[in-house]
């Protein structure tokens, strides 16, 4: 595969106590899906009948692991005697540009977690993968939710353009992050008792705190303050 057929994340984090962790995330661009090192090995505790949520369609004769629990393993191993709220300076590169902001740890784990979630091979995340080439770093709510909403339409005016019936009340994206939803809670239960300190968790509660912002904002309709905004495309 060509190196333009590829997205790369590379999130590294200074701590103040000296320590330096990096990870690299690197996404295959057609399918939006992780790409994996070959031949690796994980816990038992991430087969998928051991990790499996109530709504995944996935099949346990088909996976004997968990897509999203094994993107998990590092990241808790590396960050079990980090707490989440250790402050560090974070560099996210990416083949067009690099990003750096000193926050909390989990404000960093949490942004990786965003990308390796999505295109790890789980059913339920995997459809916010038509995020994946813009993720942006250390996003705020506003601004995650514009590209989820933004996104989602264009997702809605090609499939009427090709003839389709597009979703323009946007209710199954309210669908899809209520499923996130219940995904976070679980796995959050589920690595509560694999890690010492709560750095993982927290960075979830996040990503959970995201889904319930954007759920929110759809089901009060909350035009007003989009109305303000793009009234020069209106």
């Amino acid at each position: 595969m060509a190196e333009h057929d590829k997205l790369r994340f590379h999130y590294t984090f200074k701590l103040k106590s000296g320590l330096h962790k990096s990870f690299e995330v690197i996404v295959d661009y057609a399918s939006l899906n992780i790409i994996y090192a070959k031949n690796e090995t994980f816990p038992d505790w991430t087969r998928l009948e051991n990790f499996k949520c109530k709504h995944c369609s996935l099949d346990q004769k088909l996976h004997e692991y968990c897509p999203l629990a094994i993107n998990l393993v590092d990241i808790i191993q590396t960050f079990q005697d980090i707490n989440s709220y250790d402050e560090a300076e974070i560099i996210v590169d990416t083949l067009n540009r690099s990003y750096s902001k000193v926050t909390s740890v989990q404000s960093g784990v949490s942004s990786m977690l965003g990308i390796r979630m999505v295109t790890s091979g789980c059913p339920v995340m995997g459809k916010l993968r038509p995020l994946i080439p813009t993720h942006l770093p250390f996003a705020s709510l506003e601004e995650t939710e514009q590209r989820v909403l933004s996104t989602y339409l264009l997702a809605q005016y090609v499939k009427w353009k090709k003839g389709g019936d597009p979703d323009w009340e946007m209710s199954n994206l309210m669908n899809i992050y209520e499923d996130i939803r219940i995904l976070n809670h679980n796995v959050s239960k589920k690595i509560a008792d694999l890690e010492k300190k709560d750095v993982s968790i927290n960075s979830l509660i996040v990503l959970n705190n995201f889904a319930d912002y954007v759920s929110f904002t759809l089901d009060e309709k909350m035009l007003d303050d989009f109305e303000q905004l793009l009234k020069s495309f209106m």
